[in-house]
């Protein structure tokens, strides 16, 4: 949760444009995605009380501790991204589809020598075209009949040329809207045309089709033909809504990233869009602060010098040369800073894009290609899109990142400071270089019953929940919590070390393995003893990993850090002991959280497996039956006899183990 989220100041910020907005409760875990046309109004509406709007809803606006958004240009685009991030996170409050059903795309399966115009729900790496995806499936239908009728495209489903001759032409030929390819009565080339006609009108050369359209509608209106006239009003729409351009969705299914930089002074946010599948899945942003050096190029651009009096300088009135030079030094220090971005950004990026998309060519982009491509065993690459639906996401991504410059400025930098800063504090306070990943590990057992370990990560002040791991204590017995610690970060150095190895023999990046990604930090609940396990097992195992100790006073509230035998106080009011304090409490979390769910399985299966007869099918059978071990103690005979697996030996078996004192 941002502790810094003021909802009826960031209600304020709201802007009145179409988009997708974002619904997070206190853990940040996404309660609902939802699509406005105005997001202002929208939003708002959940936030001023409704009667009879539904429990369901009042109880999701209970739970909802700050919201974000993604401006889009329409709603069509708002609608495409909206369905993406639903499949994406599968929010708890929004419906969720069963099937793999999505919108409508047009298909042109160019890849055949005679190709066709279909309707299809999927896109493939088939080699065919893909126009897409579209908001009405009725209109892609209708625009589909329309081209067939316009350019006489086949829609049967022979193999062509292969199958030329062998059957008789179907009905279309019959009615004219189709010249029988199929019999060799059009040559490949002239059928081809028709293809590329309509092609063209799906790239978006629509205006002489929706033009002939316009036309015969008002020919069947001057008749009286009013119901013609609709038809050709409602097609002419359809038309008009498929060849409409969204930047939601590529066709071609790659992974790509989109970067856009806005600036105000010497503050910038990055904006980046995540495309994965073809799909724009979630977006981030970061807050920068422009180095001195670009700091003085854009101090070169402004046009205007106050005097040592506080006024301005008199200048010369600005031509358009001088425009044009101030525009190149912006551009400049532009592609210095989204190049110093890219270089940090994805120095700790465990996945890598094959493409990355940049408003502007950067500084040493050759070098930085080659050094991301090395990084991901294969090619990346860094584009600046000029025209087309990449250009245009491009310039989605600017709006953004000046939206969040503008209305986020002061939330990002706090942010920024709670969870990046935060971590620069605590490497500044134990003297190393950078810190990026940070591992923490915890013990829980009850008198070293079910002894369980627990690591948890954070990236970027963060936590990562994906990457955190549960640990069965396996070989230390009783109440042992240094020989548990030794053996739960043995065993996840040592699976690390057995991944990396096995990405290297099959040359995949690391992003194939998640324990491969080594921590540049462990912190340790716990001081001098914990400290020097951990420290132990990394010289044991050849690894050169810092180990720290999060230390906590007589009232077991945390303290400070404990690093190379000595402890060093950390500002109980700064940004980095706040961290340090999550971190740890995250950690005693998860392990307390998987103890306490090992032990229950437990004492259900000590109990249970006392009754002599009862295995694991009746056991798991009375168990779904009856919910609980209590209902199963309280029922009868009769009532344990009717559950799945069970017959009146075992049901007598179940009730006298229970009842004891009865059967005397």
């Amino acid at each position: 949760m941002n502790p810094d989220f003021d909802l009826q100041e960031e209600l304020k910020k709201l802007p009145h444009k179409p988009g997708v907005y974002i619904m997070h409760d206190k853990k940040d875990a996404i309660l609902y995605v939802g699509k406005a046309i105005n997001l202002n109004r929208r939003v708002h509406q959940y936030f001023v009380r409704k009667l009879g709007r539904g429990a369901k809803i009042e109880r999701m606006v209970s739970r909802i501790a700050w919201f974000e958004y993604i401006v889009t240009d329409s709603e069509l685009e708002a609608l495409v991204l909206e369905n993406n991030l639903i499949k994406e996170n599968r929010p708890k409050y929004n419906t969720l589809l069963k099937d793999d059903k999505t919108y409508p795309y047009i298909k042109v399966t160019v890849q055949e020598e005679y190709p066709r115009v279909l309707f299809t729900r999927k896109m493939k790496k088939d080699g065919a075209r893909y126009f897409g995806p579209f908001k009405s499936a009725f209109a892609v239908k209708e625009t589909i009949e329309l081209l067939r009728k316009l350019y006489q495209v086949r829609d049967c489903t022979r193999n062509l040329p292969r199958d030329i001759g062998l059957e008789r032409p179907c009905l279309n030929y019959q009615i004219g809207q189709c010249q029988a390819p199929c019999q060799g009565k059009i040559s490949k080339e002239a059928y081809q045309e028709g293809i590329h006609k309509a092609l063209r009108f799906l790239s978006g050369n629509y205006k002489p089709v929706v033009k002939m359209l316009e036309e015969r509608m008002q020919a069947a209106s001057a008749e009286m033909d009013f119901e013609t006239a609709a038809k050709m009003r409602d097609l002419m729409q359809n038309v008009i809504s498929v060849t409409q351009k969204q930047k939601m969705e590529s066709t071609d299914g790659e992974d790509r990233d989109v970067l856009a930089l806005a600036m105000d002074g010497t503050d910038a946010v990055v904006q980046v869009f995540y495309v994965r599948g073809g799909k724009l899945i979630g977006r981030d942003h970061s807050f920068l602060r422009i180095g001195e050096e670009d700091e003085a190029l854009l101090a070169q651009a402004q046009p205007d010098e106050e005097t040592p009096e506080g006024g301005l300088r008199e200048t010369e009135p600005q031509d358009a040369g001088t425009d044009d030079a101030r525009d190149r030094q912006e551009l400049r220090v532009k592609a210095s800073v989204l190049s110093t971005f890219v270089r940090q950004f994805y120095a700790s990026c465990v996945f890598l894009p094959k493409e990355i998309l940049l408003e502007t060519r950067i500084e040493d982009q050759e070098l930085i290609e080659e050094w991301l491509s090395a990084r991901r065993g294969r090619a990346v690459h860094l584009r600046t899109p000029l025209r087309g639906t990449y250009s245009r996401l491009v310039q989605m991504a600017q709006e953004n990142a000046a939206l969040v410059l503008k209305m986020d400025r002061e939330r990002a930098r706090l942010e920024e400071g709670r969870t990046i800063g935060a971590m620069q504090e605590i490497a500044s306070a134990l003297g190393l270089p950078h810190l990026t990943r940070v591992e923490a590990y915890d013990i829980s057992n009850t008198s070293g019953v079910e002894s369980v370990g627990s690591m948890v990560v954070f990236e970027k002040g963060k936590p990562k929940r994906s990457d955190y791991r549960k640990f069965r204590i396996r070989t230390v017995e009783g109440p042992n919590d240094y020989a548990s610690l030794r053996e739960v970060i043995f065993r996840r150095l040592t699976h690390g070390l057995e991944e990396e190895k096995s990405l290297e023999e099959r040359a995949l990046a690391a992003k194939d393995g998640s324990f491969s990604t080594f921590p540049d930090l462990i912190m340790m609940d716990g001081g001098k003893g914990q400290v020097h396990i951990a420290e132990e097992v990394c010289k044991e195992l050849g690894l050169a990993i810092p180990v720290c100790g999060m230390v906590k006073d007589d009232y077991h509230r945390t303290r400070g850090l404990y690093f190379h035998d000595r402890e060093l106080p950390i500002n109980p009011a700064s940004e980095g002991f706040k961290l340090i304090t999550r971190v740890q409490d995250e950690a005693h979390r998860f392990a307390i959280e998987y103890h306490r769910s090992l032990r229950g399985k437990a004492q259900t299966r000590s109990l249970l497996d006392e009754i002599e007869g009862i295995g694991p099918a009746r056991r798991k059978a009375l168990l779904r039956s009856f919910g609980s071990l209590e209902a199963i103690r309280d029922a009868d005979e009769e009532q344990l006899s009717h559950a799945p697996s069970m017959n009146a030996a075992s049901a007598r078996k179940v009730y006298e183990f229970f009842h004891p004192v009865s059967t005397k």
